[in-house]
């Protein structure tokens, strides 16, 4: 099947409005060839006052040509405008829908799709990307349809009023078009792709740089000591500067040739009239060629920018598509239904990628209905891997992930959804209103049900302090909440959403000492009757859990009771002696 052209692409976007974007190019067409009139009828009025001198008074048709030249002025600007208003409301359209597409085809992928593709990545096509389609229909098409149109008509006139002035003026434009191949021929596709690679890279680490502020502040380091942040800078300069070097020589003749048709003009001259004085055809002629040369410097920049649109249009559509092309999880069915809040992972193997190693191998784990399991281990040996399991953020490529006896897989979203809720570790409100922020779980609770979860979350000092309560929009105002607050307010929406099942991942780590113990205290709260899966590296928030699985370098390496663990004498035994050495450290004098 043939591959559709970028602007097809583009263009189904567009719906009933690509008429607008068909109609823009015809008339920038036109205006291609209007533009050039009030040359012709310029170079007329010369003409007959040089023809007529110096018996002016029978240079008659002066002012008629002048009234022309004003006349088809005002066409080409009204054709000009009306191409623009066209193309920008298709242009519109086309960035709107694709947004939209984006966004509706995120919200079909699971959650750890994000953070495989890169935030930053993902913003940045869905916003940048996307507007640059806008910038190409609604400005640089209507231009690229002149940049086709005007050099025909140009070459045209060229050799209509005196074939020797016309090809004296087509050899720089021929060599500034042999130097323009050079640097958008073939090559700049690839340049073009690493170059918005490149933006891509440095948008994803800023993005991580960002978050990682407060331990470059809190421990006084440099932008040095986030590596890769600072490569993506540097990689990016480096293509930059070897890119424009490698251009350099070519944009400079470009620049030059352009601009050059003067001398091959005036060189002509000498040659015809032998360095006697010029007749007046000649002369004429001549003059005619020096008001008309602008024109091939604005058409030629036209042409070059034209290939550079070209590619931007595709390196477009192919980052959008890097998106729409992704497949969704499996939808599961209505009918399928969780018996109970029972949770077991069995026999699972996980890769973030084809190319990574997994992150999980052959993992098996349990939690009974009403039960509270605990995931320790060391960092990276794949607990947030296994939850994220759990709450379907991922599907894994081999074993089950079944919740009441029922693969996730077939759980439809809605229910999946409903039967987990998940608190992560660093809990991020919207910049809206508690309540908006509460009933994100529960849309249609009432104010007496968002106290009461608020209640049970320890957050009543919380609200007491809020100008507007549960109405105080947050990040207006200097109205701001600090992390351990969030966090009990993103418990106290998980209170609301009541699900059988709960997911903590290191909720507590981001805690001071006060607002911990009323963290732990909502946590009381919440698993009252719910199946809970708890991460943690603190290691005395989970000793009376019912079971607790040591996982390290993505398998199972321990399971049991806190004091089995301990008996055990094997990694857990290590984890909880080095936590106990640490939690007893003392500052002395």
């Amino acid at each position: 099947m043939k591959k559709k052209s970028a602007f097809s692409t583009v263009m189904g976007y567009a719906g009933g409005f690509r008429i607008l974007t068909y109609l823009s190019v015809i008339l920038s067409a036109l205006t291609g060839v209007v533009a050039l009139l009030p040359f012709v009828y310029i170079w007329r009025m010369i003409k007959e006052v040089l023809e007529v001198s110096p018996d002016y008074g029978r240079a008659v048709n002066v002012v008629h040509n002048g009234w022309m030249a004003v006349i088809f002025s005002l066409v080409y600007m009204l054709l000009y405008f009306t191409a623009l208003m066209c193309s920008h409301t298709s242009a519109f359209r086309v960035a709107t829908n694709m947004k939209k597409a984006l966004l509706e085809k995120i919200a079909d992928l699971p959650i750890g799709f994000a953070d495989e593709m890169g935030s930053g990545k993902v913003r940045r096509i869905i916003t940048e990307t996307t507007g640059s389609t806008e910038t190409l229909l609604a400005h640089n098409l209507p231009d690229m349809a002149q940049a086709v149109i005007t050099p025909i008509a140009m070459i045209v006139m060229l050799f209509i009023f005196d074939w020797r002035f016309g090809l004296a003026c087509l050899i720089p434009v021929i060599t500034a078009f042999l130097m323009m191949f050079r640097m958008a021929g073939p090559k700049m596709q690839e340049d073009m792709k690493k170059y918005q690679d490149a933006l891509e890279r440095m948008s994803n680490e800023a993005v991580e740089y960002v978050r990682g502020v407060p331990v470059v502040k809190t421990f006084g380091q440099t932008v040095f000591s986030f590596h890769r942040f600072k490569k993506a800078i540097d990689d990016y300069g480096n293509f930059c500067l070897s890119y424009t070097d490698s251009t350099r020589t070519s944009m400079t003749l470009f620049t030059v040739f352009i601009n050059s048709a003067f001398a091959f003009l005036i060189g002509l001259v000498l040659l015809l009239t032998g360095g006697s004085d010029a007749g007046m055809d000649i002369l004429v002629n001549f003059l005619f060629y020096v008001i008309f040369t602008p024109v091939i410097v604005t058409t030629m920049n036209r042409v070059l920018f034209m290939s550079e649109n070209n590619m931007k249009l595709e390196d477009a559509v192919e980052r959008v598509n890097s998106i729409l092309d992704i497949e969704p999880l499996k939808k599961g069915s209505e009918d399928m239904k969780p018996r109970d809040a029972s949770v077991e992972i069995k026999n699972v193997t996980f890769s973030y990628s084809a190319d990574s190693k997994p992150a999980l191998k052959n993992v098996s784990l349990k939690a009974d209905n009403d039960e509270v399991i605990a995931l320790v281990g060391p960092s990276g040996g794949g607990k947030t891997t296994a939850a994220g399991l759990i709450a379907r953020f991922f599907d894994p490529q081999a074993g089950s992930v079944r919740i009441g006896g029922v693969d996730v897989r077939d759980i439809s979203k809605k229910d999946l959804m409903n039967t987990v809720s998940y608190v992560f570790q660093d809990s991020r409100l919207l910049k809206r209103s508690i309540a908006e922020n509460l009933r994100l779980a529960k849309e249609d609770a009432t104010d007496s049900e968002l106290m009461a979860a608020l209640h049970a979350a320890q957050c009543d000092d919380i609200i007491g302090r809020l100008p507007d309560g549960i109405n105080t929009v947050l990040g207006s105002g200097g109205t701001y909440l600090s992390g351990g607050e969030q966090q009990r307010i993103a418990i106290a929406r998980a209170m609301l959403k009541k699900a059988p099942i709960v997911i903590l991942d290191e909720a507590t780590a981001f805690a001071d000492p006060e607002n911990e113990v009323l963290v732990q205290k909502a946590f009381t709260e919440l698993t009252k009757h719910s199946t809970v899966i708890m991460i943690a590296h603190r290691l005395t928030t989970i000793r009376n859990a019912d079971r607790i699985y040591v996982l390290d370098s993505g398998e199972v390496r321990e399971q049991g009771t806190h004091e089995e663990l301990l008996k055990r004498k094997g990694l857990y035994h290590d984890m909880w002696n080095e936590y106990q050495s640490a939690i007893s450290w003392k500052v002395t004098a």
